[in-house]
């Protein structure tokens, strides 16, 4: 577990770890001893009914801090880092206009990356397409990848369709390769 905690008074404070390394708990200590709230870096925690093997915090944890960014999105939308990233800032922003400390905290390391460092310019999605691509199989995907891009077919995992997708997507609506935007 990691925890970095700016000098500064209202600045936030960021905790992340792997799954079961006790976070929740500390950042209720942390809330609770610095007037803070919690702002959950979680990628399956967004999802509401979405309960089980979440380690959502309890009703009595979230009566104890206010948490954020929990159960915002219904299981059949689509909630990334960019979905991430907007209502974390806003709750950043309200959290500190009631002078409080923002703590966020979770084990999403993507979006604790892209609230740190930024999203980049790679375009956002786009359903036509992941409509198309969902319609191909893995192979055909990959096979586009390795024809367009090698760079990236080589580094990419390839078992992770969804991965091999958005690289895939990237390209189709930007007409460059995706190394190229990472780079």
């Amino acid at each position: 577990m990691a925890l970095i905690a700016p000098s500064s008074a209202l600045a936030p404070v960021f905790l992340a770890g792997p799954t079961a390394a006790g976070k929740s708990a500390v950042a209720i200590l942390l809330a609770e001893s610095l007037g803070g709230e919690i702002i959950s870096v979680d990628s399956m925690q967004v999802y509401r009914g979405l309960d089980l093997g979440t380690a959502k915090p309890s009703l009595n944890d979230q009566t104890r801090v206010r948490h954020h960014v929990i159960d915002v999105a219904d299981l059949s939308t689509s909630f990334d880092a960019a979905h991430f990233c907007t209502r974390a800032k806003i709750a950043v922003t309200d959290i500190h206009e009631r002078g409080l400390r923002p703590i966020l905290v979770g084990g999403t390391g993507l979006y604790f990356k892209a609230y740190l460092e930024g999203l980049g310019d790679s375009p956002p999605a786009d359903l036509a397409v992941r409509e198309q691509l969902a319609r191909s199989t893995l192979p055909e995907l990959l096979e586009e990848l390795r024809q367009l891009d090698p760079e990236t077919f080589v580094r990419i995992d390839v078992r992770n369709r969804r991965r091999v997708e958005r690289a895939v997507e990237v390209i189709r609506l930007t007409g460059t390769p995706f190394s190229a935007r990472r780079a």
